[in-house]
């Protein structure tokens, strides 16, 4: 423990001093989204009101807590006050594994790949709220084991924070835990949804926003245009709604095809939870893990804090000794290294298209489909067949009583 509290400590120190400008990355300042976008949501939300006239606006209403969140530390000012909560959300997340990896049947694999992904992803990671998204999703799901209804409660409001953590749901154990997480999870989004309708206007105005998104430069589907702008192919790269995306004729059908794809990775899970047999301690963050990746993996926009939800669900993975998402987590990780090549060091050669862009782009969306496809074979022999038969559920490690002995001896 003592080593990954040193390497945490060490690199979460370079990311502060890169976010607060004392060390400068090459490319973008990523920090602009904070001091900038971030901060003029703040402004507008603060008056009791959705940004309505906002497209860049795209979140769901609990998002609006994160926008607001540095209101806690006024003394500090916007960015920075963002800044030291995003880092408390890592401390926080690095705590949990922690924890957990002590534990009988764990690992301290998870803390160890936690540690690594936030450092390979860089100072994007304080930059953007999903770090906080994905402190409510890594709580919920290590609180999945024995607390359904936290679990169910957590991943309700990580849904309402950015959509994403509802597939935290995908692995509940059949029966009982299915009925208590799922129907905590609806509750609590019902809830927060009705306050948000009542309290804010516009609070759902996210939808529009999000269904007239096209085709974003980093996706697996803008690899057809950044080929085709090298053969010939007559459209842009833009700015839109928030993200620079390719704008022009075929885009429409490409976006379609991600949504088709989307749609058959949505498909593949019902089939594999309807047969789906036995569950082992591990099941429940095995299923979210594969989850996340298959609807980062067919999206039609993969920005880079994206890989943050990726590192996070196969850091709890890994805190479980059971679970076979070893390799698709080592593949994550060299895909979160690769995406902090091409965002934000050489993100103006992924916007060009040129040779070195689209190269980073194959590697990275490559080796996403690469983790993609052994963590569904790996889940379905795991929970649905195995080479010889059906596996049996391997039941949840269960700690000794205090005092084993004392009872042992008692009359």
């Amino acid at each position: 423990m003592g080593r990954i509290l040193t390497v945490w400590v060490l690199t979460r120190a370079l990311l502060l001093l890169c976010v607060f400008h004392l060390l400068t990355a090459p490319g973008p300042d990523v920090t602009s989204d904070v001091s900038v976008i971030y901060q003029g949501w703040y402004e507008v939300l603060r008056t009791g009101t959705f940004p309505l006239d906002d497209v860049t606006w795209q979140y769901p209403p609990a998002a609006a807590l994160a926008v607001l969140s540095p209101a806690l530390l006024p003394f500090l000012g916007y960015a920075p006050a963002f800044f030291f909560l995003a880092f408390l959300c890592d401390a926080a997340v690095c705590g949990l594994l922690l924890y957990t990896g002590r534990r009988p049947g764990r690992s301290p694999r998870g803390a160890w790949v936690w540690v690594a992904g936030v450092a390979l992803l860089g100072p994007t990671v304080y930059a953007r709220y999903d770090v906080m998204v994905t402190a409510v999703a890594v709580a919920a799901l290590l609180a999945g084991a024995r607390h359904p209804r936290a679990m169910g409660a957590l991943a309700g409001f990580g849904a309402l924070l950015k959509v994403w953590p509802v597939l935290l749901l995908a692995g509940a154990p059949r029966g009982r835990a299915t009925r208590r997480s799922w129907t905590a999870a609806a509750a609590t989004a019902f809830a927060l949804t009705l306050a948000f309708l009542v309290a804010m206007p516009g609070a759902l105005a996210f939808l529009t926003f999000q269904r007239d998104r096209g085709t974003e430069v980093e996706s697996l589907g803008a690899l057809v245009f950044h080929i085709a702008r090298h053969l010939g192919w007559r459209g842009e790269v833009r700015l839109n709604y928030g993200s620079v995306e390719f704008l022009g004729p075929y885009v429409p059908l490409v976006s379609t095809a991600a949504q088709a794809l989307s749609v058959a990775a949505f498909c593949w899970l019902l089939v594999w939870r309807l047969r789906a047999g036995a569950w082992s301690a591990s099941t429940p963050a095995d299923a979210a893990f594969v989850a996340v990746l298959l609807f980062t993996a067919t999206s039609r926009v993969i920005s880079p804090q994206y890989m943050l939800w990726l590192v996070g669900t196969a850091a709890v993975c890994l805190a479980f000794r059971t679970s076979r998402m070893v390799l698709p987590a080592r593949l994550v990780l060299a895909a979160t290294f690769v995406t902090f090549l091409e965002f934000p060091i050489w993100f103006s050669h992924v916007v060009a298209g040129d040779p070195l862009g689209v190269a980073l782009l194959l590697v990275r969306n490559g080796l996403l489909v690469a983790a993609t496809v052994p963590a569904c074979r790996n889940l379905w022999r795991q929970t649905v067949s195995e080479p010889r038969g059906r596996p049996r559920p391997v039941p949840e490690p269960v700690s000794p009583a205090p005092h084993a002995d004392t009872y042992a001896s008692a009359p």
